[in-house]
């Protein structure tokens, strides 16, 4: 690939839909509890819409300048049903990078999501029509469409890179990027991190969650206890 930052790759390798299926009911911090509390965007990326959005698919990644979006319209052509288009764009608050008319023709597509390291607009209508949107914030101020830009390269986008392909899982606290090769481990591990908090739960309300654990750590610290 030549031509550095202005090139479209069109299609790559995604992982098995049977797995990424799976992450449906599997919610980020416990996807982030066996990934080293690691490989989360950063918090200012967060729905722009309305609370209960849980979405998970395989990335689209696009980097666009700042103040353009010709390269997204181009990948809302080409991502396929179930993908979420993951945009690095620079994280800077000056022009929105997609709107309402981009979102209606994304939901028409099947697209699952925008993961936006910007801003957005027509923050009421994409709030009406419930497509997710995850992004930094709004503006009026929209983009222009003449480029540079690169689709399915690897990206930054709040402050964790993406690969074409990594598995993307977003929901109220914020998105977890999962490379690849490691998403079917972290699948089972998430899982189980999940059916053993579902017991913990269950322990509490039967009043027999066990809590010795917090003293052990304490004394093993060296913690003091005064009277």
């Amino acid at each position: 690939m030549g031509n550095v930052g202005f090139r479209i790759k069109q299609d790559f390798k995604r992982v098995d839909p049977a797995i990424i299926e799976r992450f449906r009911d599997i919610p980020t911090p416990n996807i982030g509890d066996v990934m080293g509390r690691q490989w989360a965007m950063d918090h200012s990326i967060k729905p722009v819409n309305h609370a209960g959005i849980h979405i998970f698919g395989s990335a689209f990644t696009v980097r666009t300048h700042p103040t353009d979006n010709l390269l997204v319209h181009k990948a809302m052509d080409l991502a396929k049903p179930g993908d979420i288009i993951v945009i690095d764009a620079c994280g800077d608050m000056g022009n929105a990078i997609l709107g309402e008319i981009m979102c209606h023709y994304a939901k028409l597509r099947g697209i699952a999501g925008y993961i936006v390291d910007g801003p957005v607009r027509d923050l009421t209508g994409i709030a009406e029509m419930g497509f997710p949107v995850f992004a930094k914030g709004g503006t009026p101020r929209g983009p222009y469409k003449e480029g540079p830009g690169e689709i399915n390269t690897t990206i930054s986008c709040g402050n964790v890179p993406v690969s074409p392909g990594d598995v993307i899982v977003a929901d109220d606290d914020g998105v977890m990027v999962i490379p690849k090769d490691d998403a079917a481990e972290v699948l089972g591990n998430a899982t189980e991190v999940l059916k053993n908090e579902q017991k913990i739960i269950r322990s509490i309300y039967e009043g027999n969650w066990d809590r010795k654990w917090v003293d052990d750590v304490l004394q093993k610290k060296g913690c003091e206890f005064i009277d």
